[in-house]
C-alpha cells in the first residue's frame, strides 16, 4: 500500500516509531530554507537518496522547484521559541524525530543589516536551541556557513585555512561566524558547519547578472589589483553536505570548493566562450567608485524596502583579493572531489539559463 507521497509505507504513529519497524523505515530529513537556491537542490538529492524529505518554508516561499508530491512542507516560526517548541512537539509526536537536519536557512542580502544577524543567528540559536530542550538533537546537524565568514583580511595569496582566525569584513560573514561559534559552544551536539566559497548554477541569480553582462560584451572588474578567486558547482556542493552527513567529523567545519583558483580573466574567457562570444571589453572600475555606486545602489533599493544585489556588504566581497581557500581537510575526512570544474559548470548553468530563457 502506497500513500500520496509516492511509496512510504502506511503505519500508525504508534507502530511506526517502534525499534522493530525503525531500522526499515526511510530516514527523516529536514531542509531548511529549502525554497532557495541551493535549498531547491538539496531536497531533490535527498528524494534520489531515498530519505523521507521534510522541506522547511514558509507560507511565502517561492514552490517553483520543490513540485515533487514527495516532499514534505514544513512551517517553522524561528522567530518566537514559544511557537517553535509547540510546532517541533506537534511534529514529533505524529512523525517522530528528523534524523538530520541541514540548516540551509539564510539571508544574503537585505536592506538592513540587523537582518543578518536576526535570521543567520538568531533563528538559528532558536532552532538549535529548541531542538535540544524538546529532545530532538538529530544525529547530524549540517549548517550552511560561508567562506565568507572565514576571510582574514590582507594575508597575501595564501590559501584561507583552519589555522586562521577569522576576521570576516561583511555583516553577512560576521553573523555566520557567529553562528558557528554558538554551535562550537554547544558540547556534544554533533553539528558540520560547510563553508562554500562562491556557489553558481542553474537558478542561481548573482552570477547570472555576471554572466548577463559578458552577453553584452562587458566585463567589470573591481580595483587594479590582482584578485584570485575560487568556486563551487551547486551539484558539488550538495555532494559535500551529503558526504558530511555519512563522514562528517561532529563539531568540525569544511572549506568547500573546486579545487581550482581562477582570474577574473579566467571567469570572463570561460563564460564568453561558451556564449560564443569573441569580443568582451573588459572595463576596471576603481574601489572608491565601486564603494559609492554600492552604497547609492543599497540607499535606492532601501527606500523602495527592497534588497539591492549591489550594497555596502557586497563592495567589500567585490573588493576582496583572495578567495583561495584550502580545501585538504574535506579532501581527507569526507573523500570530497569536486566533479566539475569552472568549464563545466558554466556550461551546463548556461545551458540551463538558455533552455529556461533567462538569458
Amino acid at each position: 500500500m502506497e500513500n500520496r507521497h509516492g511509496g512510504f509505507p502506511v503505519t500508525t504513529p504508534q507502530d511506526a516509531y517502534s525499534p522493530r519497524r525503525r531500522k526499515y523505515m526511510s530516514k527523516k530529513i529536514l531542509i531548511t530554507g529549502a525554497g532557495g537556491f541551493i535549498g531547491g537542490f538539496i531536497v531533490a538529492e535527498a528524494l534520489k537518496r531515498g530519505y523521507e524529505t521534510y522541506a522547511g518554508v514558509r507560507h511565502s516561499t517561492n514552490m517553483q522547484f520543490l513540485q515533487d508530491e514527495r516532499i514534505r512542507p514544513v512551517y517553522l516560526t524561528y522567530r518566537d521559541k514559544h511557537k517553535l517548541k509547540d510546532e517541533i512537539e506537534a511534529f514529533t509526536r505524529e512523525h517522530g524525530k528528523w534524523d538530520y537536519i541541514i540548516h540551509n536557512l539564510g539571508l544574503t542580502k537585505t536592506s538592513d543589516k540587523k537582518r543578518f544577524d536576526e535570521i543567520n543567528f538568531e533563528y538559528m540559536k532558536n532552532f538549535v536551541d529548541t531542538i535540544i530542550s524538546t529532545g530532538n538533537t538529530p544525529e547530524k546537524f549540517i549548517y550552511m556557513s560561508s567562506l565568507s565568514a572565514w576571510t582574514t583580511g590582507d594575508k597575501g595569496y595564501d590559501p584561507i585555512n583552519d589555522k586562521d582566525t577569522p576576521c570576516p569584513e561583511t555583516a553577512y560573514g560576521r553573523s555566520k561566524l557567529r553562528s558557528e561559534l554558538y554551535l562550537r559552544s554547544l558540547a556534544g551536539f554533533p553539528y558540520v558547519a560547510m563553508r562554500p566559497t562562491g556557489v553558481y548554477g542553474p537558478h542561481e541569480k548573482d552570477y547570472l547578472m555576471m554572466i548577463k553582462m559578458i552577453n553584452k560584451g562587458i566585463d567589470i572588474a573591481v580595483g587594479k589589483k590582482r584578485k584570485v578567486y575560487t568556486f563551487i558547482y551547486v551539484k558539488d556542493l550538495v555532494k559535500a553536505i551529503y558526504l558530511a552527513i555519512e563522514r562528517g567529523i561532529a563539531g568540525h567545519g569544511y572549506f568547500i570548493a573546486d579545487g581550482n583558483t581562477y582570474s577574473q580573466r579566467d571567469f570572463r574567457k570561460i563564460v564568453a566562450a561558451r556564449l560564443g562570444k569573441k569580443h568582451v571589453l573588459s572595463v576596471t572600475v576603481p574601489e572608491a567608485l565601486c564603494r559609492f555606486v554600492c552604497a547609492k545602489a543599497e540607499d535606492i533599493a532601501k527606500k523602495h524596502h527592497e534588497a539591492s544585489t549591489l550594497n555596502r556588504d557586497k563592495y567589500y566581497i567585490l573588493k576582496q583579493h583572495n578567495w583561495a581557500c584550502d580545501t585538504s581537510r574535506a579532501e581527507e575526512e569526507l573523500g570530497f572531489f569536486a566533479d566539475y570544474n569552472l568549464e563545466q559548470g558554466i556550461d551546463e548553468a548556461v545551458t540551463w539559463y538558455e533552455e529556461n530563457g533567462w538569458i
